[in-house]
């Protein structure tokens, strides 16, 4: 049972640790109700004066060698908003060229969608070249929707130059402005953005937001639990012109972790979640999950069990290959994962072998992935940290605040945060193992979750590090986008009472490089043959809609080393 919040404080109130430390989402598919071609006698009904029909961007993801998905959502009349079930089956055409004015149309065809679908549009453009931009756009009732641009994958055999990805979690909507967004969507660089993690957020309007100050409420009013809710809750992210502005630069490659669905979700359930149909009963948890899934899988540019069709299944985890250069694991880790300890520094449970974060199969694929020689840099997409964490003892008055970023630290000072690796200590051991028993070098665990920057190698024996220094590889988190960090829950300026934390923390943990408990933004990830790179950037206030960005630190990995080292410059 994972650690529980005390009772929920009024609409202004700060939150307990586990709605700070996020994470994910996962469940059960459902049955797609409308076609990729078109159907006979569709039609759409005449567009009122004024009326936008493409009021949620376009967007593009899982980029292949030859295919990549591409989406949007038609708003055909002004009742069919975002989960009322309302709305004429509509056909939308679409057109993929080579140039921004789309004199080189290499792709297009239509695309009939329906309330069934929430009136979404998402589809796997194929026969595409590798390594190469593309623009795309998407016509209906007699509207056309701003461009997008999107890339393929390098072709297996390919070394490319670099791979660069800009690198995101945890934005919610209620505690600031996507100001991260906004720089990484000014950027061109960008092979692909990975996000990491808490597209979303689940609570109610009015709770959770940046410490006690709401800055945009979350619509619908209440927690989200419907299929409609969670339909809306999409809708009104993808309404933020931030985030449109970047999905409309590069593809996305996402996973979900618990606020997609409800935080600390797990198997059979989650902390934010009340079972039964009674007063204050949310239903059955697995359904809940199969509507947040559902959602999900309509309005993401994700494949899920590996199409871009509705009801094929809800298998998030992936691999995306770019040449030789570098394979993607993205990994579940809510679907299938064991319910969290309740007491983690008590509670030898952490490393029972019976217990699990990836689910058997999921850990079977993982180590096949590892192993396999098909390219050099081995990049996991990890929605929560992996790399081992043990505290000092921290002042009394510093304990309960940490705790609220990270959940990390019991109060007499002994590990673990439970919803990590850290709680499932046997999984870790496992597949550590697997790299240790393979000789398997350049793995890179890139994971957003604890609205927190760090960088850390990943001993094999942590008691045993640095003497024995060899590591499983390394491990990069990047910051959030605009949940709570450390100075937000203490109410104070950056770089202040956060710093004692953070020597305390690297002082006790020689593996990690570096720690930065204050800062909201976004990161960019460098991939060349000789190193992989982390740059992360820092925004001003997320309160401010203007706010700008700078460069705080970089860090990487040089190839055959599996180590962190410091870089004083980010990738240019």
């Amino acid at each position: 049972m994972t650690t529980t919040h005390p009772d929920r404080p009024g609409p202004q109130g700060t939150v307990g640790r586990r709605t700070v430390v996020a994470t994910g989402a996962v469940g059960l598919g459902v049955a797609s109700v409308a076609s990729a071609v078109p159907a006979t006698g569709t039609t759409a009904a005449p567009t009122a004066r004024g009326h936008r029909v493409f009021q949620h961007g376009v967007a593009s993801g899982d980029p292949l060698p030859e295919s990549v998905l591409i989406w949007t959502r038609v708003t055909p009349t002004r009742a069919a908003t975002p989960g009322s079930g309302r709305g004429p089956r509509t056909e939308v055409r679409w057109e993929v060229a080579t140039d921004r004015a789309f004199r080189d149309v290499v792709r297009r065809g239509t695309f009939v969608t329906s309330a069934g679908r929430d009136h979404t549009v998402k589809l796997d453009v194929t026969s595409l070249r590798p390594a190469t931009w593309y623009h795309y756009r998407f016509t209906a009732a007699g509207q056309r929707s701003r461009v997008g641009r999107t890339r393929t994958a390098p072709a297996p055999g390919a070394t490319p130059r670099n791979l660069r990805f800009g690198v995101v979690s945890c934005a919610n909507y209620q505690a600031g402005y996507f100001g991260a967004y906004r720089h990484l969507a000014r950027r061109d660089d960008l092979h692909a953005v990975l996000h990491l993690g808490d597209y979303l957020y689940e609570y109610e309007a009015g709770y959770y937001g940046a410490g006690d100050v709401i800055v945009r409420r979350h619509e619908p009013a209440g927690e989200i639990v419907s299929l409609d809710d969670y339909r809306q809750r999409h809708a009104q992210y993808k309404a933020d012109q931030d985030l449109q502005d970047l999905h409309a630069t590069a593809p996305f490659i996402t996973v979900w972790d618990d606020h997609e669905s409800a935080n600390d979700a797990w198997r059979e359930g989650a902390e934010n979640h009340t079972a039964g149909s009674g007063a204050g009963g949310e239903g059955a948890w697995r359904r809940r999950r199969a509507r947040a899934h559902r959602a999900y899988d309509e309005w993401m540019p994700v494949r899920l069990d590996g199409t871009a069709r509705l009801g094929d299944g809800t298998r998030l985890y992936r691999r995306l290959q770019f040449g030789t250069l570098a394979e993607l694991s993205m990994l579940d880790l809510r679907t299938y994962r064991s319910e969290q300890v309740a007491v983690p520094a008590l509670d030898p449970a952490v490393s029972d072998p019976d217990r699990t974060i990836t689910g058997r199969e999921q850990m079977r694929w993982l180590k096949a992935s590892l192993a396999r020689d098909a390219a050099q840099w081995k990049l996991v997409g990890n929605p929560v940290m992996i790399a081992p964490v043990t505290f000092a003892a921290l002042p009394a008055d510093l304990v309960t605040p940490v705790n609220d970023v990270t959940g990390l630290l019991p109060q007499d000072g002994l590990p673990y945060n439970v919803d990590q690796w850290d709680g499932y200590t046997d999984d870790r051991r496992e597949l550590f193992a697997h790299i240790r028993d393979r000789g398997i070098k350049d793995t890179v665990f890139l994971t957003g979750d604890i609205h927190s920057g760090w960088a850390s190698d990943l001993p094999f024996d942590r008691g045993l590090y640095p003497v024995a220094g060899d590591t499983a590889g390394v491990e990069f988190v990047c910051s959030s986008v605009t949940s709570d960090n450390l100075k937000d829950i203490l109410g104070v300026p950056p770089r202040t009472a956060s710093r004692a934390v953070e020597q305390a923390i690297l002082a006790a943990n020689p593996h990690i490089k570096y720690l930065d408990f204050d800062s909201h933004g976004y990161s960019v990830l460098d991939v060349t043959p000789a190193r992989v790179q982390m740059d992360w950037y820092v925004i001003g206030s997320r309160l401010d809609r203007t706010t700008s960005a700078t460069w705080s630190r970089s860090f990487a990995t040089r190839a055959g080393t599996n180590k962190v080292v410091a870089v004083d410059r980010p990738v240019r």
